[in-house]
């Protein structure tokens, strides 16, 4: 590199955990924008705890555990050993609290507007109290177990996100006594109508406040509502020594051990006094720092289903977005086709979801389970939709006798048993299964359909951006390249016959293929647009990720701006690197796009003109995918797909309307760009891609379709 000052002094990096706050804390602001419909405000909302949860479970789960395995490792960036990142994650979160507050109090009013009122159990008419007393007496308190801690009953297992009331007891001399009552077996809330008005009455604050009549004669002197966060952050290195258990056993010995890991969250609605948050700290072994106080619910997981028990019918339009269905690009049922096989054997195809249909590709697995021609489907699943239909054409393919391979990863976080089970299921159609490898977790999206044809193997391999799940395709951003190319069908094949082996690929001539033939692709095509501006020449670099935090191509990126190339990150959720900063990242560019869809393709563009490379594909820029992960790129050579890829591209880095710019300083300010005309790309998209793809067909230029989006708005 041109400069060989230690970067970690120039404040350049942030830490990863701090950045995946900022990423959620753009979340949250979208439950606060007026502009978005009430419920799906509620569900931005509903999200960013749902977020929360999880980074707790994995991110600071993984942090305790290396507070005691290692409590001197540093991060990379920030210098900040485990505790050290542990304390900052709860100034952060702390810092953030209040706005989830305003925002559900925003909510709150709005459903007032709306003829629907959250209960305030301090503040009810007698109407409202005499229905809330009677569904305690009949509805709740029959099926509640409240207990006593002492002697002969001692401290409960707490399940993971199990939500419980705490009660300290007078005991009248006998010293201090704790009382708890789980209630999950209870419904979130209860809705009732009166005078053309719903009422919402949460269970959680119902049972604190008739807490004293739960414990009879005696008397409550303190109470709480109050919810644990388990770490989730498991690994399966052990167990995969025991030659006598398969990877399956593995995985279920595991999924119960998860369920029992140390918490490193207690959430409570008020302050306990010093003697219960001492108790609480020695039962559940978490430090006093790690509880943490709220004045709104705990659980936000209502969220999800609150709008449907609302408005069953949808019928209050101005609560949701409005709807958008896919389109499907090719129908293969219709026209002269000659079905999906012969059309992919002379065209590429690219779906861009959620702005396509997912039936294309289902209809492909479909006919190359009934085509003689065809051999064998392989296809590396990661996670799958419940009711797959995907699984059940894979299913069919081997109940017509076609050789199929299904590289199963058990490991895909939070959905191992659902992969078991779709395990079982595939195996029991005759589908050969396999689990993956013990070293990397295989996130590559790769179908591989061989087919013999007047005795020559022809392929057709499918890449993609995102998982084979028909539900996620309707709410994440997404690409998938089916191509007839025989040099990605030969990558592809070698891919498969490594994962097989128990293996991964070390060389390939047209996918790249991580762990080892991902970043150095990279690496390489960042040095040429170095290379090309060193010679006098322009140079242009786009990077459309989830996540990035990967130092060596950091590092790279700072010698590329610092060569003089103009570089466009698109980056979601985590970024390690800030941009603009003199003498480093002054070429640098970064956005997050949070709106409509969760942003989910990776691309990388490189160079411009006739010499401009487009790749897309599996992997962030995350350590984990770079180093620890099977993920698969293709090249899109195709000049259809190309034109597709890059109006998407433009229609992104024009949008005004969800993107956050990344300052110099790490922080994110709301890119409105208020002199321009508004700009959504996902509601451009949908316009975009609104019309069957008739090949051949000459589209009109993006600028031309721009000009048309805002001439029908």
């Amino acid at each position: 590199m041109e400069n060989t000052i230690d970067l970690t002094t120039q404040n350049i990096f942030v830490n990863r955990e701090l950045s995946w706050l900022e990423f959620n804390r753009r979340v949250l602001s979208e439950s606060l924008n007026t502009r978005i419909p009430l419920m799906e405000r509620l569900k931005f909302l509903s999200i960013y705890f749902s977020n929360l949860d999880e980074f707790f479970m994995v991110r600071v789960g993984s942090l305790h555990d290396q507070s005691i395995i290692e409590p001197n490792k540093l991060d990379d960036k920030t210098n900040l050993n485990a505790a050290g990142q542990i304390e900052a994650i709860l100034k952060r979160v702390g810092e953030i609290s209040p706005t989830a507050e305003r925002a559900w109090e925003s909510i709150r009013q709005e459903m007032r507007l709306q003829d629907i009122d959250v209960l305030d159990i301090h503040h009810m008419s007698k109407l409202d109290e005499q229905i809330v007393q009677k569904y305690f007496s009949e509805e709740m308190r029959p099926l509640l177990s409240p207990q006593i801690i002492d002697r002969q009953h001692p401290f409960p297992f707490l399940k993971n996100k199990e939500q419980f009331i705490a009660a300290v007891l007078d005991g009248k001399g006998e010293g201090f006594r704790l009382g708890l009552v789980p209630f999950s077996q209870l419904p979130s809330y209860y809705i009732f109508n009166i005078n053309q008005r719903k009422k919402i009455l949460f269970t959680a604050d119902v049972l604190l406040h008739f807490a004293p009549k739960l414990y009879g004669k005696q008397k409550v002197v303190e109470k709480h509502i109050m919810r644990v966060t388990r770490n989730a952050d498991i690994t399966m290195d052990e167990g995969l020594y025991d030659f006598d258990i398969d990877f399956r056993g593995v995985m279920e010995e595991m999924l119960k051990k998860r369920r029992r890991l140390d918490v490193v969250r207690l959430q409570c609605s008020s302050a306990p006094s010093e003697k219960l948050n001492a108790l609480l700290c020695k039962k559940l072994k978490v430090s006093p720092e790690c509880i943490l106080t709220s004045s709104i619910p705990l659980d936000f997981s209502f969220g999800f289903s609150l709008p449907s028990a609302l408005d069953p019918y949808k019928s209050q339009k101005n609560w949701y977005y409005h709807e958008a269905k896919p389109f499907v690009p090719v129908d293969f049922a219709k026209g002269d086709a000659g079905g999906a096989l012969n059309y992919l054997q002379n065209h590429d195809l690219l779906l861009s979801f959620p702005f396509h249909s997912t039936k294309p590709f289902v209809d492909l697995l479909y006919e190359a389970g009934d085509d003689p021609s065809v051999l064998s489907i392989k296809i590396s699943l990661y996670r799958l939709a419940n009711h797959s239909k995907i699984a059940s054409a894979l299913a069919h393919a081997a109940e017509k006798g076609k050789e199929v391979l299904c590289v199963l990863e058990l490991r895909a976080r939070f959905d191992e048993q659902s992969n078991i089970d779709y395990a079982t299921m595939l195996e029991e159609a005759g589908c050969t299964v396999i689990y993956g490898l013990s070293d990397y977790k295989i996130h590559a999206k790769l179908c591989l359909i061989t087919r013999k044809v007047h005795n020559q193997i022809q392929y057709i391999t499918q890449v993609g951006t995102g998982n084979y799940n028909e539900k996620t395709s309707e709410l994440y951003t997404d690409l998938s390249f089916i191509s007839s190319d025989p040099a990605m069908g030969e990558d592809a094949t070698h891919v498969f016959q490594a994962l097989c082996m128990g293996e991964v690929v070390d060389s390939t001539k047209s996918l790249w293929v991580a762990p080892y033939c991902f970043e150095p692709n990279v690496l390489q095509y960042i040095q040429q647009q170095i290379d090309a501006c060193r010679a006098g020449k322009s140079g242009y670099i786009f990077i459309k990720v989830n996540s990035l935090n990967d130092m060596e191509v950091m590092e790279k990126l700072i010698e590329a701006s610092q060569a003089g190339v103009r570089i466009e990150m698109v980056i979601r959720g985590i970024c390690c690197l800030c941009p603009g900063i003199e003498g480093y990242t002054d070429n640098i560019r970064v956005k997050s796009i949070v709106g409509r869809y969760l942003e989910h393709s990776r691309i990388f563009i490189f160079g411009e003109g006739d010499e401009q490379r487009i790749f897309m594909g599996s992997g962030d820029l995350l350590n984990r995918n770079t180093r620890r992960r099977v993920e698969v790129f293709a090249e899109i050579k195709s000049a259809d797909a190309r034109r597709d890829i890059l109006c998407l591209v433009d229609a992104i880095r024009m949008d005004n309307q969800n993107s956050w710019q990344m300052l110099p300083d790490g922080s994110y300010i709301k890119d409105t760009s208020e002199h321009l005309e508004p700009l959504d790309s996902h509601v451009y998209l949908h316009r975009y891609f609104e019309k069957p793809l008739e090949l051949p067909v000459k589209k009109s230029s993006f600028a031309d379709r721009l000009r048309g989006y805002f001439q029908r708005k």
